[in-house]
């Protein structure tokens, strides 16, 4: 009669027990379920996503309306009609918009600016952080699977760190960059001695897209600058990209229009965005390369 009165409180004590995990388990699948259904219809939609935005970086002291002019001439030339929206990312981690994407648009603009634009390897590591906002921002409302990138000179330098720091989601694929006189040396033009901007970023190169395709355009005003960018600063970045990604090419623009600030109105530059960013994506080339351009020449 002792041992069966001392079993009954143990047996209810061990009911209570198993109750208690189950009760456990259910508060703790319920919110499990309803992230994994979220989450799965997240990526079917992704997964079966047109859309294939062109995501643009202005470059320093430059707001995001930087690119209003390209996009209206690439409009206009080629009688296409992309939409564009443009971010503005704000030194307190939020973000404006100014504009939209057209529900039929598969190509449209997006331009990522920042309300502190200034110069600087400090400021290029926060606006990348800034970038990295603006894009989780960006993946949740589109849900598009692959992007192309560009940037204006100090822009492709915040690509750069992104790529190397922020860019982990392999649910999305960058298929191309091209830059205009980004600075990988900033104004150093011995490329021997290297700034500490560089050195961070051949430090962390293994970290950038392998599929990445990459055109670096560099202009020449004198041959040596496109008037503020040394030409050996812009090469400089083969010391990142060459061998390990999959194509890079560095293209060299010399004649009219090959100035820093002048670039983006360049006709033989607009052909060559068109070209190897917005309309043909099979064309890329096999082997890397370097090719120069007069501008002059070609738009006789």
């Amino acid at each position: 009669m002792k041992n069966n009165f001392l079993r009954k409180p143990a047996s209810k004590k061990g009911m209570h027990a198993i109750v208690f995990l189950l009760l456990v388990m259910i508060l703790i699948g319920i919110p499990s379920y309803f992230w994994t259904k979220d989450n799965v219809s997240t990526l079917a939609g992704r997964y079966n996503s047109p859309l294939s935005p062109i995501i643009m970086i202005p470059g320093s002291s430059a707001q995001a309306n930087r690119f209003e002019d390209l996009v209206n001439t690439i409009n206009k030339k080629y009688d296409e009609h992309h939409s564009m929206l443009e971010l503005t990312v704000h030194t307190d981690d939020t973000i404006t918009y100014k504009g939209s994407i057209k529900n039929n648009d598969p190509r449209p603009f997006i331009v990522v600016g920042f309300e502190n634009n200034k110069d600087g390897y400090s400021n290029i590591k926060q606006q990348a952080r800034w970038m990295s906002i603006a894009f989780d921002a960006l993946k949740d409302r589109y849900k598009f699977n692959n992007f192309d990138a560009f940037g204006h000179s100090n822009g492709g330098l915040i690509w750069t760190y992104y790529f190397e720091h922020y860019f982990d989601d392999d649910t999305i694929n960058v298929h191309r960059m091209m830059t205009v006189g980004s600075p990988y040396n900033f104004e150093e033009k011995n490329q021997s001695k290297r700034t500490q901007m560089l050195d961070d970023f051949i430090k962390s190169k293994n970290k950038l897209p392998k599929d990445l395709t990459y055109y670096s355009i560099a202009g020449t005003k004198v041959y040596t600058d496109d008037g503020i960018v040394p030409i050996g600063s812009v090469e400089s970045g083969k010391y990142i990209f060459e061998g390990n990604i999959k194509h890079y090419t560095l293209i060299t623009l010399t004649g009219s229009n090959a100035e820093h600030s002048d670039m983006l109105t360049n006709p033989q530059f607009i052909s060559l965005f068109h070209q190897y960013i917005i309309n043909d994506r099979t064309n890329a080339p096999t082997t890397t390369k370097s090719r120069k351009i007069d501008s002059q020449q070609t738009n006789k």
